[in-house]
């Protein structure tokens, strides 16, 4: 383990992403400082008009939301108080709680735990950068915010130039997320190329940033595999890491992010609403452009779109 790969995991895992200097993603100048800022919407008459009227909620008048605490950057991450939870995640759901004219109530919580809190009534939705799935939507219901870009990342000083396509994972070690889409898509890959005699990849699987910026650094893994915004929020603020490819996340077809309610709970209309309204006034586009995230915008909101699989 080479010292300096892991005093800068340290300092990443640390530190809460340098709250005073400015990152530009994706040609966006993004500033920490004033993204602390929350961004409000109005109320939205229509979308509230769709609520059920025997809805039942988590938390009487408010709605909760779970978010998956990874302190990932742009879409999650933790302000200087290392308590406050801040990110696109967190400024998409506010929006939502607004239009519905309810109280935020956001729940920090593990990529695993969203699935069982959202359909048990624990938590009355998940934005948690949740791809839309065949498989989810046999559980789920989803209005779609925003498109689903996946990027291969490697070490700045890295011989791997491009990785776009199954033959490029060959004989590499992967970080990926267990579980996710990202994962489905390697597995995929990897299939495709054990057929053609070729060596298998080997997926990493890591617990949270620091540890995936140490593996990436070290040398114990050769690539990182993940939604493109969080690689290209690393790259702009380490210059450590490297973009050499990206696809769909919904490969090979087109996929998009959404926001995640139980299945038939009569939420996910009002709350498809709410993401038009705000795409309508702009403050859609407000949120995603102070994160970088511009590039994913989508035009309108969805429900149950085909998703990965379909």
């Amino acid at each position: 383990m080479q010292k300096s790969a892991l005093i800068l995991a340290l300092s990443l895992a640390l530190t809460p992403f340098a709250w005073a200097n400015d990152v530009n993603i994706n040609g966006t100048g993004v500033s920490l400082e004033a993204n602390k800022t929350p961004i409000h919407t109005a109320r939205n008459p229509d979308a509230i008009a769709k609520l059920p009227k025997d809805l039942h909620l988590a938390v009487p008048g408010k709605f909760t939301v779970a978010v998956a605490a990874l302190n990932s950057p742009p879409l999650t991450v933790f302000s200087d108080d290392n308590k406050t939870l801040l990110g696109s995640e967190v400024d998409i759901a506010r929006l939502v709680a607004d239009s519905l004219g309810m109280e935020l109530n956001v729940v920090p919580t593990s990529w695993e735990d969203w699935p069982l809190g959202v359909t048990s009534g624990k938590y009355d939705a998940a934005i948690s950068n949740v791809t839309v799935t065949k498989e989810r939507k046999e559980k789920f219901d989803f209005a779609t915010y925003r498109k689903d870009s996946l990027g291969f990342y490697v070490k700045s000083t890295s011989k791997i130039k491009a990785i776009e396509k199954a033959e490029d994972i060959a004989g590499l070690r992967i970080i990926v997320g267990s579980g996710t889409n990202q994962e489905s898509i390697l597995l995929a890959w990897n299939a495709e190329n054990e057929k053609k005699g070729l060596k298998p990849f080997t997926p990493v699987y890591t617990k949270d940033d620091a540890a995936q910026t140490l593996a990436i650094q070290s040398g114990r893994a050769d690539a990182f595999f993940g939604p493109n915004v969080i690689g290209a929020w690393k790259a702009a603020l380490t210059n450590k890491t490297r973009l050499v490819g990206s696809v769909d996340g919904g490969w090979p077809k087109a996929a998009h992010i959404a926001v995640t309610l139980k299945k038939g709970s009569g939420l996910v209309e009002p709350v498809q609403a709410a993401l038009n309204g705000v795409i309508k006034n702009g403050d859609y586009d407000k949120v995603l452009n102070r994160w970088g995230e511009g590039v994913e915008r989508i035009a309108a909101s969805e429900i149950n779109p085909a998703g990965l699989g379909d």
